[in-house]
C-alpha cells in the first residue's frame, strides 16, 4: 500500500491526471463492503491533505460502519473526461491525529492507503480504449483495446 504522495512520486503524470479528475467536482462515488460482502455505493467528498487522499463520513453513516469493519474500498471520480478511480484500504483517523484536520469531532475522517489507481480514456484518433493502471512498486501498465 502507498500514500498519495508515494503514488505521485512513482507515477507523477498519472497521479496528476487522476487528482485533476477528483478536484474537478466536489462529490464522488465510494464503494464499500456491507457485512454480507455485497457492495454499497455512497456519495463522498475527497480532499488531498499532506501526503494523503482523505475522505469523510457523517456520524454513524452506514459507509463509515462498513469501513470500520473492513477498510477495503474504491472511490470513483465524478464522471468526466477520463474515468478515474482509486482503490485501497481506508484507515480511520482518530484521537490526537484527528486534531490537525479541524473537522467536527463526530465526523469520521479516513485516509486511503492506495493499492491501485486507474485512469481509463479513449484515444479518439486510434479508436482505442486506453487503461493506465498503477500499483505500488510496480509502476504503470498501459493496456490498449479496440
Amino acid at each position: 500500500m502507498a500514500t498519495w504522495l508515494e503514488f505521485e512520486s512513482e507515477a507523477p503524470e498519472l497521479a496528476a491526471h487522476i487528482r485533476h479528475r477528483f478536484e474537478a467536482h466536489k462529490t464522488h462515488i465510494l464503494a464499500t463492503l456491507r457485512h454480507d460482502g455485497a457492495p454499497r455505493v455512497s456519495g463522498s467528498e475527497v480532499t488531498f491533505l499532506g501526503p494523503d487522499l482523505m475522505f469523510g463520513s457523517m456520524p454513524a453513516a452506514r459507509k463509515a460502519i462498513d469501513l470500520q469493519r473492513d477498510g477495503r474500498c474504491a472511490i470513483h471520480a465524478h464522471p468526466g473526461e477520463g474515468d478515474a478511480k482509486v482503490m485501497g484500504v481506508a484507515v480511520e483517523i482518530t484521537g490526537a491525529a484527528k486534531e490537525p484536520l479541524g473537522s467536527d469531532p463526530g465526523i469520521h475522517d479516513f485516509r486511503l492507503d492506495l493499492t491501485d489507481a486507474v485512469l481509463t480514456s479513449v484515444d479518439q484518433d486510434a479508436e482505442l480504449l486506453v487503461i493506465q493502471h498503477w500499483r505500488p512498486g510496480r509502476g504503470v501498465t498501459v493496456t490498449k483495446r479496440r
